[in-house]
């Protein structure tokens, strides 16, 4: 590429950069897990339109620190490669001066760039990265940056963060508070994450775009992809019914492929960008674990705000998929994990462990008034909670407060609104 328009290139960058220094963006919690001290590159992986972006330039600001940017999910800079990086790096110091930081958007569209960066953390620079897609981005820096990177993954907003960019005090637990907490949730519960839908009015054609963005440009460009539409018509599936157990036969046969090898490598794609999430079985058995898993979606509003997703509004599966998000960002080090449980005879919604221990049991659903209902989700987390003999149980719903004992199992039921909100 040209220097003379690299140079324009990330100047405009700049400019753009520049705008943002008057306005007001929310602050998240994983802005505290951002060193920008440490020697070790400071990665943020997440879905497209997350807020990473924001997250960083956060952090960046508040920290007063000089540094660098550039944003590499630009159709300008498509063609660059890792050996265009020096020239990169030239103009970066011609337009911003000297800087002991760098923050580089999207970086995974460069490839080979992992050779880069170890090369610019041999040299002392700190550097923030971020990326769309968890496999090349954990898979490169395990092979390439080993010990020498910390990463940050970023979801959606949490109700919290919804909450703090409207506004809303989520203490103390006042009538007035509590009304106002419940309405909010109410919202989110039907609007998702997004941060960007809280100011769209087109909702629907935002989702959408953004759904074809992921599987056009993190996936068919990245991987290859000839059947694009069948693709998309498996990821739009998932969402619909989400959540939903994966069974893959009966999708080989659904959508038409050739092989397990060809499915397996789709569902990987949907993973890997983020559009769904997996959980296991929980079993002290490796191989039951890998088989049967159930599908979420990252947000709640790929569940029905796509065009032409006919998926209705079950507001029990929403807030399934609240609970399972929430539960995520609460999760701190590698040795702890989601699962769901289910004997054959009951099924839990999610069993939390830290490594072979359980720590948490969680039956979510909408309410538990109808009588067959209660029966069925406290059999579910008094069959998980004796089976993993873990004794912090908890049945989660809409509205909805009391304490369950059964079989001698106690069981804390509340709002999901309020459960989130209280710090774990």
């Amino acid at each position: 590429m040209d220097i003379r328009e690299l140079e324009r290139v990330l100047l405009d960058q700049k400019e753009e950069l520049e705008a943002l220094r008057g306005k007001s963006f929310c602050h998240r919690t994983e802005e505290h897990l951002i060193d920008l001290e440490s020697n070790l590159a400071q990665v943020v992986i997440g879905v497209r339109r997350s807020g990473k972006s924001t997250l960083c330039f956060n952090a960046l600001e508040e920290s007063k620190v000089s540094y660098a940017y550039v944003n590499f999910d630009d159709e300008n800079l498509y063609d660059l490669t890792v050996k265009d990086m020096n020239d990169v790096l030239q103009v970066l110091y011609s337009i911003y001066g000297d800087f002991t930081h760098l923050f580089f958007d999207e970086i995974q569209n460069i490839e080979g760039w992992h050779l880069f960066v170890n090369r610019m953390l041999r040299k002392g620079i700190h550097l923030l990265l971020t990326g769309s897609n968890s496999k090349l981005l954990s898979g490169e820096l395990a092979s390439h940056l080993t010990g020498r990177h910390h990463t940050i993954e970023l979801l959606p907003f949490s109700f919290k963060d919804w909450c703090n960019y409207n506004g809303i005090t989520m203490t103390p637990l006042t009538t007035k508070n509590m009304g106002l907490l419940m309405g909010a949730f109410d919202k989110y519960l039907r609007q998702g994450g997004f941060p960007e839908l809280l100011v769209e009015h087109n909702q629907t054609s935002y989702i959408d775009s953004l759904f074809h963005n992921i599987i056009t440009q993190d996936i068919q460009k990245r991987f290859k992809i000839k059947y694009t539409d069948s693709l998309e018509r498996l990821a739009g599936h998932l969402l619909n019914i989400s959540p939903a157990i994966i069974v893959k036969e009966k999708l080989q046969e659904q959508f038409g492929f050739k092989s397990h090898h060809t499915l397996g490598n789709y569902l990987s794609y949907l993973t890997q960008t983020y559009l769904i999430c997996k959980v296991s079985k929980y079993s002290t058995k490796s191989k039951e674990r890998s088989v049967a898993e159930k599908a979420y979606a990252i947000d709640v509003a790929f569940m029905n705000k796509r065009e032409n997703a006919l998926a209705g509004e079950n507001l029990g599966w929403r807030l399934e998929t609240i609970v399972y998000l929430e539960l995520r960002r609460r999760i701190k080090t590698e040795e702890e994990d989601i699962y769901y449980f289910n004997n054959g005879n009951a099924e839990a919604d999610f069993v939390v462990c830290n490594g072979n221990r359980v720590v948490g049991i969680y039956q979510v659903t909408y309410d538990i008034e109808n009588p067959k209902t209660r029966r069925r989700e406290i059999n579910g987390a008094v069959a998980a909670a004796k089976n993993t003999k873990c004794n912090n149980v908890y049945i989660l719903t809409d509205h909805q407060s009391e304490t369950v004992v059964h079989d001698g199992i106690t069981i804390k039921a509340m709002p999901v609104w309020e459960w989130i909100i209280r710090e774990e």
